[in-house]
Protein backbone atom coordinates (compact mmCIF):
# COMPACT_ATOMS: atom_id res chain seq x y z
CA UNK A 1 0.00 0.00 0.00
CA UNK A 2 1.49 3.32 -1.07
CA UNK A 3 0.29 6.13 1.15
CA UNK A 4 2.40 9.03 -0.09
CA UNK A 5 0.49 10.38 -3.08
CA UNK A 6 1.02 13.98 -4.12
CA UNK A 7 -1.48 15.94 -6.11
CA UNK A 8 0.65 17.55 -8.81
CA UNK A 9 -0.83 20.96 -8.18
CA UNK A 10 0.60 20.85 -4.65
CA UNK A 11 3.96 21.27 -6.33
CA UNK A 12 2.80 24.54 -7.90
CA UNK A 13 3.66 27.60 -5.85
CA UNK A 14 0.15 29.05 -6.16
CA UNK A 15 -1.27 26.04 -4.32
CA UNK A 16 1.60 25.20 -2.00
CA UNK A 17 -0.18 24.48 1.29
CA UNK A 18 2.43 26.51 3.20
CA UNK A 19 1.09 29.66 1.54
CA UNK A 20 -2.56 28.94 2.36
CA UNK A 21 -4.42 30.26 5.40
CA UNK A 22 -3.79 28.87 8.87
CA UNK A 23 -7.31 27.37 8.92
CA UNK A 24 -6.75 25.65 5.57
CA UNK A 25 -3.43 24.24 6.76
CA UNK A 26 -5.09 22.84 9.91
CA UNK A 27 -7.92 21.17 7.98
CA UNK A 28 -5.37 19.79 5.50
CA UNK A 29 -3.25 18.30 8.30
CA UNK A 30 -6.21 16.81 10.12
CA UNK A 31 -7.23 14.94 6.98
CA UNK A 32 -3.70 13.54 6.66
CA UNK A 33 -3.68 12.67 10.37
CA UNK A 34 -6.84 10.57 9.98
CA UNK A 35 -5.23 8.67 7.10
CA UNK A 36 -2.03 8.14 9.09
CA UNK A 37 -3.91 6.80 12.13
CA UNK A 38 -5.87 4.35 10.01
CA UNK A 39 -2.68 3.21 8.33
CA UNK A 40 -1.03 2.58 11.71
CA UNK A 41 -4.05 0.65 12.95
CA UNK A 42 -3.95 -1.59 9.88
CA UNK A 43 -0.21 -2.10 9.52
CA UNK A 44 1.80 -1.31 12.68
CA UNK A 45 2.23 -4.07 15.29
CA UNK A 46 3.54 -1.52 17.77
CA UNK A 47 0.70 0.96 17.42
CA UNK A 48 -1.94 -1.77 17.19
CA UNK A 49 -0.74 -2.89 20.62
CA UNK A 50 -0.73 0.71 21.93
CA UNK A 51 -4.26 1.42 20.68
CA UNK A 52 -5.50 -1.78 22.30
CA UNK A 53 -3.66 -1.31 25.60
CA UNK A 54 -4.85 2.27 26.08
CA UNK A 55 -8.30 1.65 24.54
CA UNK A 56 -7.79 4.36 21.96
CA UNK A 57 -10.53 4.76 19.37
CA UNK A 58 -8.72 6.47 16.52
CA UNK A 59 -12.02 7.65 15.05
CA UNK A 60 -12.33 9.93 18.07
CA UNK A 61 -9.04 11.64 17.23
CA UNK A 62 -10.73 14.29 15.12
CA UNK A 63 -8.67 17.46 15.59
CA UNK A 64 -4.97 18.13 16.06
CA UNK A 65 -5.79 19.06 19.66
CA UNK A 66 -6.99 15.48 20.23
CA UNK A 67 -3.45 14.13 19.85
CA UNK A 68 -2.91 14.64 23.58
CA UNK A 69 -5.15 11.57 24.10
CA UNK A 70 -2.44 9.37 22.60
CA UNK A 71 0.68 8.32 24.57
CA UNK A 72 4.10 9.41 23.40
CA UNK A 73 6.52 7.23 21.48
CA UNK A 74 10.07 7.45 22.84
CA UNK A 75 13.53 6.51 21.65
CA UNK A 76 13.59 3.55 24.05
CA UNK A 77 10.44 2.17 22.39
CA UNK A 78 12.19 2.25 19.02
CA UNK A 79 15.21 0.52 20.52
CA UNK A 80 13.25 -2.20 22.35
CA UNK A 81 10.61 -2.92 19.69
CA UNK A 82 12.29 -1.80 16.48
CA UNK A 83 10.84 -4.55 14.27
CA UNK A 84 7.31 -3.86 15.51
CA UNK A 85 7.39 -0.36 13.99
CA UNK A 86 7.79 -1.75 10.47
CA UNK A 87 4.53 -1.37 8.54
CA UNK A 88 5.27 -3.11 5.27
CA UNK A 89 6.59 -6.44 3.98
CA UNK A 90 10.37 -6.55 3.85
CA UNK A 91 10.32 -7.16 0.11
CA UNK A 92 9.02 -3.58 -0.29
CA UNK A 93 12.02 -2.05 1.47
CA UNK A 94 14.41 -0.24 -0.85
CA UNK A 95 16.81 1.33 1.64
CA UNK A 96 17.78 0.66 5.26
CA UNK A 97 18.87 3.59 7.41
CA UNK A 98 20.01 3.90 11.02
CA UNK A 99 20.12 6.80 13.42
CA UNK A 100 23.54 8.04 14.50
CA UNK A 101 23.32 6.38 17.91
CA UNK A 102 24.79 9.36 19.76
CA UNK A 103 22.25 8.90 22.57
CA UNK A 104 22.26 5.08 22.70
CA UNK A 105 21.95 2.12 20.35
CA UNK A 106 21.23 3.11 16.74
CA UNK A 107 17.68 2.50 15.52
CA UNK A 108 16.91 1.05 12.09
CA UNK A 109 14.44 2.72 9.73
CA UNK A 110 13.19 1.07 6.56
CA UNK A 111 12.35 3.15 3.49
CA UNK A 112 10.11 2.00 0.68
CA UNK A 113 10.13 3.47 -2.81
CA UNK A 114 7.30 5.75 -1.68
CA UNK A 115 9.35 6.90 1.33
CA UNK A 116 12.26 7.84 -0.93
CA UNK A 117 9.86 9.87 -3.07
CA UNK A 118 8.69 11.58 0.11
CA UNK A 119 12.29 12.36 1.10
CA UNK A 120 12.95 13.83 -2.32
CA UNK A 121 9.83 16.00 -2.11
CA UNK A 122 10.80 17.20 1.37
CA UNK A 123 14.30 18.21 0.35
CA UNK A 124 13.13 19.80 -2.88
CA UNK A 125 10.82 22.03 -0.83
CA UNK A 126 13.57 22.82 1.66
CA UNK A 127 16.08 23.70 -1.06
CA UNK A 128 13.50 25.90 -2.80
CA UNK A 129 12.86 27.57 0.55
CA UNK A 130 16.58 28.40 0.75
CA UNK A 131 16.45 29.91 -2.74
CA UNK A 132 17.79 27.08 -4.90
CA UNK A 133 16.34 26.38 -8.34
CA UNK A 134 17.28 24.50 -11.52
CA UNK A 135 20.69 25.70 -12.65
CA UNK A 136 22.22 25.96 -9.19
CA UNK A 137 25.16 23.71 -8.30
CA UNK A 138 25.40 22.35 -4.75
CA UNK A 139 28.58 20.84 -3.32
CA UNK A 140 27.61 18.24 -0.70
CA UNK A 141 30.16 18.01 2.10
CA UNK A 142 28.48 15.23 4.04
CA UNK A 143 28.50 11.48 3.68
CA UNK A 144 25.97 9.68 1.53
CA UNK A 145 26.99 6.25 2.84
CA UNK A 146 27.28 4.69 6.34
CA UNK A 147 23.47 4.18 6.54
CA UNK A 148 23.03 7.95 6.70
CA UNK A 149 19.60 9.29 5.70
CA UNK A 150 20.54 12.95 5.28
CA UNK A 151 23.12 12.59 2.52
CA UNK A 152 20.78 10.40 0.48
CA UNK A 153 17.87 12.78 1.07
CA UNK A 154 19.90 15.79 -0.09
CA UNK A 155 20.91 13.98 -3.27
CA UNK A 156 17.32 12.94 -4.01
CA UNK A 157 16.04 16.46 -3.33
CA UNK A 158 18.53 18.21 -5.62
CA UNK A 159 17.79 15.65 -8.33
CA UNK A 160 14.05 16.28 -8.02
CA UNK A 161 14.62 20.04 -7.99
CA UNK A 162 16.54 19.79 -11.25
CA UNK A 163 19.68 21.44 -9.88
CA UNK A 164 23.17 19.90 -9.90
CA UNK A 165 25.01 18.20 -7.04
CA UNK A 166 28.66 17.34 -6.43
CA UNK A 167 29.00 14.49 -3.89
CA UNK A 168 32.39 15.23 -2.38
CA UNK A 169 31.73 13.88 1.12
CA UNK A 170 32.94 15.29 4.43
CA UNK A 171 36.37 16.54 5.43
CA UNK A 172 39.47 16.94 3.21
CA UNK A 173 39.64 20.74 2.68
CA UNK A 174 42.13 20.29 -0.18
CA UNK A 175 39.62 18.19 -2.15
CA UNK A 176 36.79 20.59 -1.35
CA UNK A 177 38.72 23.58 -2.71
CA UNK A 178 39.90 21.64 -5.75
CA UNK A 179 36.25 20.82 -6.50
CA UNK A 180 35.16 24.44 -6.03
CA UNK A 181 37.86 25.61 -8.44
CA UNK A 182 37.02 22.93 -11.04
CA UNK A 183 33.20 22.92 -11.04
CA UNK A 184 32.27 26.32 -9.54
CA UNK A 185 29.36 25.46 -7.21
CA UNK A 186 27.30 28.39 -5.96
CA UNK A 187 26.12 26.53 -2.82
CA UNK A 188 27.84 24.30 -0.30
CA UNK A 189 26.14 22.16 2.34
CA UNK A 190 28.02 21.03 5.42
CA UNK A 191 28.41 21.18 9.19
CA UNK A 192 28.97 24.92 9.90
CA UNK A 193 32.10 24.51 12.02
CA UNK A 194 33.78 22.84 9.02
CA UNK A 195 33.52 26.17 7.17
CA UNK A 196 36.12 27.58 9.55
CA UNK A 197 38.48 24.77 8.55
CA UNK A 198 37.83 25.56 4.88
CA UNK A 199 38.57 29.22 5.47
CA UNK A 200 41.74 28.44 7.42
CA UNK A 201 42.97 26.11 4.68
CA UNK A 202 42.27 28.77 2.05
CA UNK A 203 44.15 31.41 4.01
CA UNK A 204 47.09 29.08 4.60
CA UNK A 205 47.33 28.17 0.90
CA UNK A 206 46.66 31.52 -0.74
CA UNK A 207 43.17 30.68 -2.01
CA UNK A 208 41.05 33.77 -2.66
CA UNK A 209 37.92 32.22 -1.18
CA UNK A 210 36.06 35.54 -0.97
CA UNK A 211 35.97 35.71 -4.76
CA UNK A 212 35.05 32.06 -5.27
CA UNK A 213 31.85 30.86 -6.94
CA UNK A 214 30.28 30.06 -3.54
CA UNK A 215 27.53 32.49 -2.59
CA UNK A 216 25.40 30.37 -0.25
CA UNK A 217 26.11 27.97 2.64
CA UNK A 218 23.45 25.62 4.02
CA UNK A 219 24.38 24.40 7.49
CA UNK A 220 23.39 21.03 8.93
CA UNK A 221 23.80 19.52 12.39
CA UNK A 222 24.87 22.72 14.15
CA UNK A 223 23.11 25.99 14.89
CA UNK A 224 23.95 29.29 13.24
CA UNK A 225 21.53 31.56 15.10
CA UNK A 226 20.40 32.49 18.58
CA UNK A 227 16.76 32.44 19.69
CA UNK A 228 16.28 36.00 18.42
CA UNK A 229 17.37 34.79 14.94
CA UNK A 230 20.56 36.85 15.00
CA UNK A 231 23.72 34.96 14.09
CA UNK A 232 25.33 33.19 17.04
CA UNK A 233 29.07 33.44 17.63
CA UNK A 234 29.85 30.70 15.10
CA UNK A 235 27.59 32.29 12.49
CA UNK A 236 29.11 35.73 13.09
CA UNK A 237 32.62 34.36 12.79
CA UNK A 238 31.83 32.72 9.45
CA UNK A 239 30.03 35.81 8.14
CA UNK A 240 32.85 38.15 9.17
CA UNK A 241 35.33 36.02 7.26
CA UNK A 242 33.19 35.08 4.27
CA UNK A 243 30.29 37.31 3.23
CA UNK A 244 27.94 34.64 1.86
CA UNK A 245 24.30 33.81 2.58
CA UNK A 246 23.94 31.49 5.56
CA UNK A 247 20.99 29.14 5.95
CA UNK A 248 20.37 26.95 9.00
CA UNK A 249 18.38 23.70 8.91
CA UNK A 250 16.86 21.28 11.38
CA UNK A 251 16.31 17.62 10.56
CA UNK A 252 16.39 14.12 12.00
CA UNK A 253 16.12 10.55 10.75
CA UNK A 254 12.99 10.00 12.83
CA UNK A 255 11.20 12.93 11.17
CA UNK A 256 12.23 12.07 7.64
CA UNK A 257 12.05 15.79 7.06
CA UNK A 258 14.18 18.93 6.99
CA UNK A 259 13.08 22.43 7.98
CA UNK A 260 15.14 25.10 6.25
CA UNK A 261 15.26 28.83 6.74
CA UNK A 262 14.08 31.04 3.92
CA UNK A 263 16.15 34.13 2.97
CA UNK A 264 14.46 36.10 5.77
CA UNK A 265 16.08 33.74 8.33
CA UNK A 266 13.29 33.76 10.92
CA UNK A 267 13.19 30.05 11.70
CA UNK A 268 12.96 26.70 9.95
CA UNK A 269 9.80 26.30 7.85
CA UNK A 270 7.78 23.20 8.75
CA UNK A 271 6.18 21.32 5.83
CA UNK A 272 2.52 20.58 6.72
CA UNK A 273 2.28 17.82 4.08
CA UNK A 274 4.93 15.74 5.83
CA UNK A 275 4.78 16.21 9.57
CA UNK A 276 2.73 17.39 12.54
CA UNK A 277 4.80 19.16 15.19
CA UNK A 278 3.77 19.71 18.80
CA UNK A 279 5.78 21.65 21.39
CA UNK A 280 5.20 20.26 24.89
CA UNK A 281 6.18 21.47 28.34
CA UNK A 282 7.25 19.76 31.56
CA UNK A 283 3.63 18.71 32.16
CA UNK A 284 3.61 16.90 28.78
CA UNK A 285 0.96 19.29 27.47
CA UNK A 286 1.30 21.75 24.60
CA UNK A 287 2.89 25.08 25.54
CA UNK A 288 1.66 28.45 24.22
CA UNK A 289 3.03 29.44 20.83
CA UNK A 290 6.37 31.16 21.23
CA UNK A 291 7.27 29.27 24.41
CA UNK A 292 10.16 26.81 24.41
CA UNK A 293 9.38 23.13 24.89
CA UNK A 294 10.19 19.69 23.57
CA UNK A 295 9.55 18.95 19.90
CA UNK A 296 7.12 16.03 19.41
CA UNK A 297 6.49 14.82 15.86
CA UNK A 298 3.96 12.71 13.99
CA UNK A 299 5.10 11.74 10.51
CA UNK A 300 2.67 11.94 7.60
CA UNK A 301 2.90 9.86 4.46
CA UNK A 302 5.59 7.47 5.72
CA UNK A 303 5.04 3.89 4.54
CA UNK A 304 7.92 1.92 6.08
CA UNK A 305 8.47 3.21 9.64
CA UNK A 306 5.92 5.89 10.51
CA UNK A 307 5.89 7.45 13.98
CA UNK A 308 3.11 8.84 16.15
CA UNK A 309 3.83 11.49 18.80
CA UNK A 310 7.55 10.76 18.91
CA UNK A 311 9.51 12.72 21.52
CA UNK A 312 12.60 14.05 19.78
CA UNK A 313 14.24 15.41 22.94
CA UNK A 314 15.03 18.64 21.06
CA UNK A 315 13.97 21.96 22.58
CA UNK A 316 12.61 24.82 20.49
CA UNK A 317 9.56 27.08 20.07
CA UNK A 318 6.93 27.71 17.40
CA UNK A 319 6.67 31.01 15.57
CA UNK A 320 3.18 31.27 14.11
CA UNK A 321 3.00 34.77 12.63
CA UNK A 322 3.20 34.92 8.84
CA UNK A 323 6.77 34.95 7.55
CA UNK A 324 7.92 37.78 5.31
CA UNK A 325 8.30 35.21 2.54
CA UNK A 326 4.51 34.77 2.56
CA UNK A 327 4.32 31.31 4.12
CA UNK A 328 1.67 30.81 6.81
CA UNK A 329 2.94 27.43 8.02
CA UNK A 330 4.67 27.90 11.35
CA UNK A 331 8.42 27.92 11.87
CA UNK A 332 10.68 26.48 14.55
CA UNK A 333 13.19 28.64 16.36
CA UNK A 334 16.84 27.55 16.49
CA UNK A 335 17.27 24.63 18.88
CA UNK A 336 18.04 25.50 22.47
CA UNK A 337 19.48 22.03 22.99
CA UNK A 338 18.39 18.52 23.91
CA UNK A 339 16.11 18.09 26.90
CA UNK A 340 18.20 15.33 28.49
CA UNK A 341 21.39 17.32 27.94
CA UNK A 342 20.32 20.24 30.09
CA UNK A 343 23.12 21.22 32.48
CA UNK A 344 22.98 22.85 35.89
CA UNK A 345 26.32 24.54 36.37
CA UNK A 346 26.91 26.69 39.45
CA UNK A 347 23.27 27.69 39.66
CA UNK A 348 22.88 28.39 35.94
CA UNK A 349 20.80 26.23 33.60
CA UNK A 350 22.20 25.86 30.09
CA UNK A 351 22.53 23.51 27.15
CA UNK A 352 25.71 22.29 25.39
CA UNK A 353 25.20 24.47 22.26
CA UNK A 354 25.86 27.57 24.41
CA UNK A 355 29.26 26.09 25.34
CA UNK A 356 29.90 25.04 21.73
CA UNK A 357 29.28 28.57 20.55
CA UNK A 358 32.05 29.98 22.75
CA UNK A 359 34.54 27.30 21.72
CA UNK A 360 33.69 27.51 18.02
CA UNK A 361 34.36 31.24 18.18
CA UNK A 362 37.83 30.89 19.75
CA UNK A 363 40.46 30.89 17.03
CA UNK A 364 43.15 29.01 18.94
CA UNK A 365 40.87 26.04 19.77
CA UNK A 366 41.45 23.16 17.35
CA UNK A 367 38.88 20.68 18.70
CA UNK A 368 37.06 19.84 21.92
CA UNK A 369 34.83 17.52 23.90
CA UNK A 370 32.37 18.62 26.59
CA UNK A 371 31.84 16.10 29.38
CA UNK A 372 29.36 16.34 32.24
CA UNK A 373 29.18 14.20 35.37
CA UNK A 374 27.54 14.22 38.78
CA UNK A 375 29.18 16.33 41.47
CA UNK A 376 29.15 15.86 45.23
CA UNK A 377 27.06 19.02 45.61
CA UNK A 378 24.10 17.74 43.61
CA UNK A 379 24.75 19.90 40.56
CA UNK A 380 26.71 19.07 37.42
CA UNK A 381 30.44 19.07 36.93
CA UNK A 382 31.29 20.22 33.42
CA UNK A 383 34.75 19.64 31.96
CA UNK A 384 35.80 20.98 28.58
CA UNK A 385 38.69 18.99 27.12
CA UNK A 386 40.28 20.74 24.18
CA UNK A 387 43.20 20.78 21.83
CA UNK A 388 44.98 23.94 20.69
CA UNK A 389 45.79 25.01 17.13
CA UNK A 390 48.67 26.97 18.58
CA UNK A 391 49.82 28.07 22.01
CA UNK A 392 48.75 31.69 22.58
CA UNK A 393 51.04 34.17 24.31
CA UNK A 394 48.53 34.53 27.15
CA UNK A 395 47.01 32.01 29.57
CA UNK A 396 44.54 30.10 27.40
CA UNK A 397 42.67 28.60 30.36
CA UNK A 398 42.07 32.00 31.95
CA UNK A 399 41.08 33.53 28.63
CA UNK A 400 38.57 30.76 27.95
CA UNK A 401 37.02 31.07 31.39
CA UNK A 402 36.63 34.81 30.85
CA UNK A 403 34.95 34.13 27.52
CA UNK A 404 32.55 31.67 29.14
CA UNK A 405 31.66 34.05 31.97
CA UNK A 406 31.03 36.83 29.47
CA UNK A 407 28.76 34.66 27.34
CA UNK A 408 26.98 32.26 29.74
CA UNK A 409 27.86 33.79 33.16
CA UNK A 410 29.63 30.65 34.43
CA UNK A 411 32.83 28.83 33.47
CA UNK A 412 33.38 25.05 33.24
CA UNK A 413 36.63 23.33 34.11
CA UNK A 414 39.21 23.36 31.31
CA UNK A 415 41.65 20.58 30.39
CA UNK A 416 44.11 21.14 27.54
CA UNK A 417 45.15 17.93 25.79
CA UNK A 418 46.92 17.07 22.52
CA UNK A 419 44.53 17.62 19.56
CA UNK A 420 45.19 14.04 18.45
CA UNK A 421 43.76 12.73 21.71
CA UNK A 422 40.61 14.85 21.33
CA UNK A 423 40.31 13.64 17.74
CA UNK A 424 40.31 10.00 18.85
CA UNK A 425 37.51 10.66 21.33
CA UNK A 426 35.49 12.78 18.90
CA UNK A 427 35.55 10.30 16.04
CA UNK A 428 35.00 6.75 17.29
CA UNK A 429 35.29 4.09 14.62
CA UNK A 430 31.57 3.73 13.81
CA UNK A 431 30.59 7.38 14.13
CA UNK A 432 29.24 9.31 11.12
CA UNK A 433 29.72 12.70 12.74
CA UNK A 434 31.92 14.18 15.45
CA UNK A 435 30.92 13.67 19.07
CA UNK A 436 31.20 16.91 21.04
CA UNK A 437 29.19 16.06 24.16
CA UNK A 438 29.56 13.10 26.52
CA UNK A 439 27.09 12.73 29.38
CA UNK A 440 28.44 10.61 32.24
CA UNK A 441 25.69 11.49 34.70
CA UNK A 442 24.06 8.47 36.26
CA UNK A 443 20.65 10.06 36.80
CA UNK A 444 18.49 12.58 34.99
CA UNK A 445 15.88 13.03 37.65
CA UNK A 446 15.38 16.61 38.82
CA UNK A 447 17.40 17.96 35.92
Amino acid sequence: MTIFVLNTKLLMMEYDIEFQSIDEIKIFQEDLLHKALRYLKEHSPYYQRMFSTYEIDIEKIVNLEDLIKIPFTEKKDLQLFNEDFLCCPKNKIIDYITTSGTLGDPVTFACTDSDLDRLAFNEEKSFRCAGLKPGNILQLMTTIDKRFMAGLAYFLGIRKLGASIIRVGNGIPELQWDTIKRIHPDTIMCVPSFILRLIQYAEDHGINYKDSSVKRIIGIGEGLRDQDFNLNLLGKRIKEKWDVQLFATYSSTEMGATFSECPYAHGGHVHPELIIVEIIGEDDLPVPDGETGEIVITTLGVEGTPLLRFRTGDMAAKRTEQCECGRNSFRLTPLVGRKNNMIKLKGTTLYPPAINDVLDNTDYVENYIITVQNSDTGTDEVIVKLGLKYKPKFDATKDLKDRFRSRIRVAPSIEILPPEEIQRISFPAKSRKPIKFIDNRKKYENK
